[in-house]
């Protein structure tokens, strides 16, 4: 069923495709299963535990996660001591500059060293379809779980990649001394590099995964935007866990439409308001992503994503 699931949907992206110039977004499950234990990175501590998962989606101009490089501010702060507030704000300047599109952080189930995290109906864009996630190895001097610059589309088929599971491993950021699970370490000085360590004599790491990341394909949208650069028009609150979105610059609009993920016309709004900001009410809409088409009084369009929690 999930097989033919995906090819309709796929089959929906090529007619869409051949109606207009598209842009494509795909939803995706993203979990990180822990196997982190004492016969093979041990013995461990017994708080071992994670950090929140946290990370972005971005686009070739930025790399938060250089392996081989110097750890920037932000992850030093996630590898030495599970704090997210530094890298969060390089996240929101690489937002700001138009390099990335989402914050993205989850807790695990359990604080163990046995546990899981899982983000749901990530929705990523053709724009940013590369994907940054880490996790502190807690406790610990710098060590880290990370997945840098992971592309989810696949440049071979032109397609989102479909579901498929990577093995992660223990990597030190090259900020603190210690091959032991504490955080009461010197910094290292000057600064190492981010570094697998899996295997690596002097670390309680040997060569097998400390995890598995599964990344499972949801669903395939569209969007297109034939509008021009003075027409920026938003959809807000976006995601969406209200009874109604509001639409700037909607005196722009001819029509609104409304879209589920398998193209099927669910709501429009003939709109011949001169004000500025629209508001609708969506409390007809089921959960889920939705490609919002909008009509401007020229006969341009634009597709918006708007994701209803």
């Amino acid at each position: 069923m999930k097989k033919t699931t995906l090819a309709f949907l796929s089959f929906f992206v090529i007619i869409f495709s051949n109606s207009f110039n598209a842009q494509s977004f795909a939803s995706y499950d993203i979990e990180f299963t822990s196997t982190w234990n004492s016969n093979d990175h041990g013995p461990l501590p017994s708080n071992a535990h994670w950090s929140d998962l946290v990370g972005t989606n971005h686009n070739s101009s930025v790399t938060f996660i250089d392996i081989g490089g110097s750890a920037s501010p932000g992850i030093k702060d996630v590898a030495e001591l599970g704090d997210n507030v530094i890298f969060n704000t390089e996240v929101q300047t690489a937002i700001n500059a138009g390099d990335a599109e989402q914050w993205l952080s989850v807790s695990f189930d359990d604080y163990a060293a046995i546990s899981s995290a899982r983000l749901v109906d990530v929705v990523m864009s053709i724009e940013y379809p590369l994907l940054t996630l880490t996790s502190m190895i807690a406790p610990s001097p710098d060590w880290m779980i990370a997945v840098s610059n992971l592309d989810l589309w696949d440049t071979n088929t032109n397609n989102w990649k479909e579901t498929f599971t990577i093995d992660l491993y223990p990597y030190d950021a090259g900020t603190k001394e210690g091959y032991n699970y504490s955080g009461d370490n010197i910094a290292t000085e000057p600064s190492g590099v981010i570094t697998n360590v899996a295997g690596v004599e002097g670390y309680p790491f040997n060569s097998e995964k400390i995890g598995t990341l599964t990344i499972t394909l949801i669903a395939i949208s569209l969007s297109t935007d034939d509008f021009n650069k003075n027409e920026v028009i938003q959809l807000f609150p976006n995601p969406n866990n209200t009874s109604k979105v509001n639409i700037t610059n909607s005196s722009l609009l001819n029509t609104v439409v409304f879209y589920d993920i398998l193209g099927k016309k669910v709501k429009q709004i003939d709109n011949s308001d001169t004000k500025d900001n629209l508001t609708v009410d969506i409390s007809d809409l089921n959960k889920g992503v939705y490609i919002v088409r909008l009509e401007n009084t020229s006969g341009s369009t634009s597709n918006k994503r708007l994701i209803i929690n």
